[in-house]
């Protein structure tokens, strides 16, 4: 059986534009979350934006034929693949994918499309639409930019989406169908009807009365929902043995996965299957649940949504589930969709890197249902971090969860 390491990390987040400003914010407990102006027929006031402008980044002929999304999963590319040191060589370009997560794709550019088309009829359209709106649209963008001509494959599982991208980049890499990849997830929903879409769900926060940017409040008592966001994370996997032959530096090894469909319910999470898929992961990984040291949680911040993981988190880790510290960092950087769960898991393996474990801010009062260590409003410094797991729960019941363990040769 190979052997799968991280050895590139790229992130663009609303805490900031690279791995190490994201991170930093975590650890001093910054929200990115802030009041948005307001919008006709929009009482949704929150969201976590990016501060981002593809033509900083991008030549203004290439940004202009993207959508956002493409625009800022190209750039996060970018960060991982220049971190990873990682020149893929003609001869095994072949054995190089990409593998990448997105949950409603091309929101901009869509909601552009309609608004114009629906004003006037007669509106000239642009020949490239269609691809620049198609959900594959930024894995493909990804493939021709460093030239990898092994699978290019689009996951689009809700919230679980960029963590699938990992896990069957993972396996594709630990059964020998390719060598390296690039995987991770974008997602860039902060639009007018994206919003209102959201908003008739009725799950989006309500608006904090004195401090708008501690209005996301995963497992506290007053939580009252999510706060949207956008944002981009890729990661470069690779065969231990190559990376090792090129003396890459290893953030973590990769040993486990799971992914599990609930069956029961759109939209209402279950503990058995949520349950199931962390049993999957830590059963491939061959480590119990004395082993991990840290869990990135799902924890939306929606009443049932976080009392459900809590009670799947038990089921598993029995006893130990009140010893091993947890957070959501959803509270910081809002949630991400698509994006969420490559941003969640760099964040799990920043924190194995660094021995600190992230807050999940704006706790500020416990709810018994919710009663494991779940770092309240304060970084956790100086741990010894061994292995990580990271939860991604998405609507249409899919789970996804990933194992990572410090590397040693």
């Amino acid at each position: 059986m190979r052997r799968v390491v991280v050895t590139g990390i790229g992130v663009l987040s609303p805490l900031g534009n690279d791995k190490d400003s994201f991170f930093a914010g975590l650890v001093a407990g910054r929200s990115g979350i802030r009041r948005m102006p307001p919008a006709d027929g929009l009482t949704a006031t929150l969201a976590a934006p990016l501060e981002f402008d593809g033509a900083l980044f991008l030549p203004r002929r290439q940004a202009e034929a993207l959508d956002r999304t493409t625009q800022i999963a190209l750039v996060a590319a970018r960060q991982a693949i220049a971190d990873a040191a990682l020149v893929v060589e003609d001869a095994h370009k072949h054995r190089a994918g990409v593998y990448w997560g997105t949950g409603m794709g091309s929101a901009h550019t869509i909601e552009e499309l309609c608004g114009a088309t629906l004003t006037d009829r007669q509106s000239r359209v642009h020949p490239n639409t269609v691809v620049k709106i198609m959900s594959n649209a930024a894995a493909a963008q990804l493939s021709m930019d460093f030239g990898l001509r092994g699978p290019s494959l689009t996951f689009s599982t809700a919230c679980s989406s960029s963590a699938v991208s990992i896990g069957e980049a993972f396996r594709s890499i630990r059964y020998g169908v390719i060598d390296s990849a690039l995987a991770g997830g974008a997602e860039s929903l902060l639009t007018y009807c994206t919003m209102r879409s959201w908003e008739a769900l009725k799950i989006l926060a309500l608006e904090d009365s004195v401090d708008p940017a501690a209005s996301c409040r995963p497992f506290s008592m007053d939580r009252t929902g999510f706060v949207l966001g956008e944002g981009s994370a890729a990661l470069v996997l690779e065969e231990a043995g190559r990376a090792r032959e090129r003396g890459a530096h290893v953030y973590a090894e990769i040993v486990g996965y799971g992914c599990t469909t609930d069956a029961s319910h759109l939209t209402k999470p279950d503990a058995t299957g949520e349950a199931r898929a962390m049993q999957q992961a830590l059963l491939e990984a061959e480590l119990g649940p004395q082993d991990i040291g840290y869990i990135n949680a799902h924890g939306t911040a929606t009443p049932v949504g976080d009392v459900v993981e809590t009670e799947a988190i038990k089921s598993v880790f029995g006893r130990q589930a009140k010893h091993v510290p947890i957070s959501s960092t959803k509270s910081m950087h809002g949630h991400l969709m698509g994006a969420t769960g490559a941003t969640e898991f760099a964040a799990a393996l920043l924190a194995m890197k660094h021995g600190v474990a992230p807050p999940t801010a704006h706790l500020r009062t416990a709810d018994p249902n919710c009663d494991l260590d779940y770092v309240p409003n304060h970084a956790r410094e100086n741990l010894r971090i061994e292995a990580v797991m990271s939860n991604s729960f998405a609507f249409g019941g899919n789970n996804a969860v990933l194992v990572a363990k410090a590397w040693k040769e």
